[in-house]
């Protein structure tokens, strides 16, 4: 009797087996398409003097120079900034953090910041930090505007790791005389540390190719000189390339295609970096 239903689940099975395979591959082919064609642009252009010039209003005198060095600088800081305080907010909050009408609205404004769009918080960057702070158009402005953006998704993402770790082990730990610091400390974030790191380099990749915030807060277009410090004037990699998009001359658009090998370069490599730091730690540990 359920022989004729169950032919049909089959079908239908398959049929959307292959409607997402199709999906999938079409995808990737989109993909693909775009990297070939930047690539062909891009490549004549990747000289060395792409790496030592300013920007210019003309294509064979223009660099990525200052935009390369502010990516890095704004990449390095955020790090440094978002790491230690989205990781601490999550084990607080999964670990320490009592269970009670306060902790939960924090919990659904924690997840539900994750998902707000970027500009938002450009938004809020240009009246607390570049306003009512007086930063200016700063790096460090743009460094806590891009902490803003990713702080929720590392919190989110530590306090997954932190859950996905069994509770037999936080209970060993003390019932052995472990403090729950001491338990928290050298067993669940041995265990959860992968995946802490793993949401980091999701929200590094999300901040590095963040245009909005940053033109929100006014970061500019065009820097002739090396950035010093903090409170220096900035531009990064996604800026730069936005502006040699929008002109006119051919020129512009092959080094906007150079620039964008460039910052899928930086993005690997800093990924790469990330990944190996964590699969060390994680032997180590």
């Amino acid at each position: 009797m359920l022989e004729p239903h169950l032919e049909r689940r089959k079908v239908f099975g398959r049929v959307w087996e292959s409607v997402a395979l199709v999906a999938i591959l079409l995808g990737v082919a989109v993909l693909l398409i775009l990297l070939v064609r930047v690539f062909l642009d891009g490549l004549p252009y990747l000289r060395p003097q792409l790496f030592t010039q300013f920007p210019s209003r003309f294509p064979d005198q223009s660099g990525l120079r200052s935009a390369l060095q502010g990516s890095i600088w704004l990449m390095v800081l955020t790090a440094l900034l978002s790491f230690p305080l989205g990781v601490g907010a999550g084990i607080y909050l999964e670990e320490f953090a009592p269970k009670n009408i306060l902790t939960r609205f924090i919990e659904i404004n924690v997840a539900n910041l994750a998902g707000v769009p970027s500009i938002i918080y450009g938004l809020l960057g240009l009246g607390l930090f570049v306003r009512g702070l007086g930063l200016g158009r700063s790096l460090l402005a743009g460094v806590l505007t891009m902490t803003l953006v990713i702080l929720p998704v590392i919190i989110v993402s530590t306090r997954e790791a932190l859950r996905a770790v069994p509770a037999s082990i936080r209970e060993a730990a003390l019932a052995l005389g472990a403090s729950r610091w001491e338990m928290v400390r050298d067993h669940v974030l041995v265990y959860s540390m992968g995946g802490i790191l793993t949401g980091m380099i999701l929200a590094l990749s999300r901040a590095i190719g963040e245009t909005a915030p940053l033109i929100t807060i006014g970061a500019l277009t065009y820097i002739a000189f090396d950035l010093r410090g903090p409170l220096d004037i900035f531009t990064v990699l996604p800026i730069q390339i936005f502006n040699w998009i929008s002109m006119p001359q051919e020129a512009f658009h092959r080094l906007s295609a150079a620039g964008i090998i460039v910052l899928l370069v930086v993005l690997l490599s800093m990924n790469a970096l990330a990944i190996w730091l964590r699969n060390r730690l994680q032997k180590r540990w």
